[in-house]
């Protein structure tokens, strides 16, 4: 199914067409919210927002490039938790990650080191690692020049990079194809 589709028959659909976007794109925007928060259980209900709020407002909604629209609800939904927990930068690392037995995802470690981040360059690892989004793509989601995101995007790599050579005690070529 072609994404300029859906995201059409989405703006004037109901249940069906909701229920096929869940099955689209569910799952890539629990890992993102997972991400970005580094709590699966606050991801999860992120995400149901996500999803009900798109559903109520997708009159508003043009129709074009759903998964971008989807995305920026999930970001700012993801930086209104973060501010409701009044954290906006980890500076302390939470004892326990809380991720669900069965998530293969992103490991202990990683969530940690991620934690070390602001949620906009948590995001945009993400983005380009995980969902292989580009520079342009992200650029529609943060109003970012595709230059800068390039830069922070480099900036965010070294923070993970040298975090996980400090607390892990390995060599950077270890984690340098991050």
């Amino acid at each position: 199914m072609e994404e300029v589709d859906i995201g059409k028959r989405f703006v004037n659909g109901g249940e069906d067409e909701l229920e096929e976007i869940i099955n689209l794109y569910g799952e890539r925007l629990l890992r993102y919210a997972t991400a970005i928060l580094c709590d699966y259980h606050e991801a999860e209900n992120i995400v149901q927002e996500v999803f009900l709020s798109a559903y109520q407002n997708r009159n508003i909604f043009d129709g074009n490039n759903l998964s971008a629209w989807l995305y920026k609800i999930t970001y700012n939904r993801c930086l209104n938790q973060l501010k409701k927990r009044k954290i906006l930068y980890f500076l302390d690392i939470r004892s326990e990650v809380v991720l669900p037995e069965k998530d293969k995802g992103l490991s202990d470690e990683m969530l940690r080191a991620l934690q070390k981040l602001k949620p906009m360059e948590r995001a945009l690892l993400y983005g380009r690692i995980i969902d292989g989004q580009s520079y342009e793509e992200l650029s529609r989601l943060t109003g970012s020049s595709p230059a800068a995101l390039r830069k922070q995007y480099q900036r965010a790599k070294d923070k993970i990079v040298k975090y996980l050579n400090v607390e892990y005690g390995r060599k950077e070529s270890n984690y340098g194809q991050i």
